[in-house]
């Protein structure tokens, strides 16, 4: 890559604080945090013809070339790569190359690398690995293809990209990566938006507004300190939230109670943050572990692992407030302490490790994915 232009962007990985599950429906209101794990992403002039992906997690290289706006594998390997390792940044990529294209402009040809700071010797800590991939991807093409775009422009190439492989997937990592610190998020609706881009392209779906759509910062907690607790286990959220479908949950009076719950107690926890009220954010995060485990133990999707329901044991047993972030059945938990009680953030870490799961050194990256 020496001596070729090069463009390089990162965004960081998510955790959520409440609202999962519920936020897949658009309009209903999230709250998550970016963290100071970052994907970045490297574009550079190609060395030869076609585009050439590799990463600190794949093998080896894909070469690809473009076939009626889509990328192709060159060869069978470098193909079945291309949907082993390269799913989603194929998939940013595809997306501002339709941009591109509608301005006028050609397909680009690219060496793009990735490495991510979201996994551990190749297990992912459930960051939002393949939210961060696709902001970093579109941000880092964009720039070094010299398209100016705003934050929310280059969060809805990511939404439409992301729509594209995951219909259920609700963008709040997308919005926590392009935006950073602490957020209350409302996903649009993923069908919707994907058919006008479809119908009307895709400098129109980033013009005009989506509905149900939401994204605005929130201040830090007052009085509180974030810890994170890994389970060492990688938990599928899309397998968890499919899981809920094939239950015949959604649509049934116990999704609706779920819903209007979930909405209830994350606007207190908006206001509680707004209003600088450590205490009924504590309250509200409780109130969202009890909402998710009464789910869990409706439908028996997993969700509480015996090393999650421990990470939350050991931060209430000292004051604080403790939930799986995500979806659950593995990957990470969050709690909520005491910032001065320093001997109980210990204490709680202790029990952690006795438990099996591992402290994380995690803080909210303030910056998100910064032009």
């Amino acid at each position: 890559m020496t001596g070729r232009p090069t463009t390089v962007r990162r965004a960081p990985g998510k955790l959520f604080v409440a609202g999962e599950y519920a936020v897949v429906e658009p309009g209903n209101p999230a709250i998550l945090i970016a963290v100071d794990r970052y994907v970045t992403v490297t574009v550079s002039d190609p060395g030869g013809p076609g585009v050439v992906l590799s990463s600190d997690l794949a093998p080896h290289p894909a070469h690809c070339r473009w076939r009626d706006g889509r990328l192709g594998g060159t060869e069978p390997r470098d193909e079945q790569l291309l949907h082993e390792s390269f799913t989603h940044v194929a998939a940013a990529i595809e997306t501002v190359g339709r941009l591109l294209a509608e301005r006028g402009l050609p397909a680009p040809a690219l060496d793009v690398s990735v490495s991510s700071e979201l996994h551990d010797n190749g297990i992912k800590f459930g960051f939002g690995s393949s939210g961060a991939v696709v902001v970093a991807t579109v941000a880092a093409l964009a720039a070094h293809c010299g398209l100016h775009l705003t934050r929310d422009a280059r969060y809805r190439l990511a939404m439409l990209a992301t729509a594209g492989l995951e219909p259920r997937a609700s963008g709040g990592d997308l919005a926590a990566g392009t935006w950073g610190g602490w957020i209350t998020y409302r996903a649009p609706d993923r069908a919707a938006v994907l058919d006008l881009a479809g119908r009307a392209g895709v400098e129109e779906a980033l013009r005009v507004p989506w509905p149900g759509h939401e994204v605005r910062a929130l201040p830090r907690p007052a009085g509180l300190a974030l810890e994170v607790g890994w389970t060492g286990t990688p938990a599928s959220t899309s397998s968890l939230v499919s899981g809920l479908d094939r239950r015949t949950w959604r649509g049934s009076a116990s999704h609706q109670k779920f819903v209007e719950t979930s909405n209830d107690f994350v606007t207190a926890a908006v206001d509680a943050l707004e209003g600088g009220d450590g205490e009924g954010l504590l309250r509200q995060i409780r109130r969202a572990r009890h909402e998710l485990a009464r789910l869990d133990d409706e439908v028996g999707l997993g969700i509480f692992t015996p090393r999650l329901t421990a990470l939350c044991e050991a931060a209430e047993a000292v004051g604080g407030a403790a939930k799986p972030s995500g979806a659950g059945g593995g990957d990470c938990g969050i709690a909520l302490l005491d910032a001065e009680a320093a001997q109980d953030i210990a204490n709680v870490r202790n029990r952690w490790t006795t438990a099996g799961v591992r402290p994380l050194p995690i803080r909210p990256a303030m910056e998100g994915n910064a032009e």
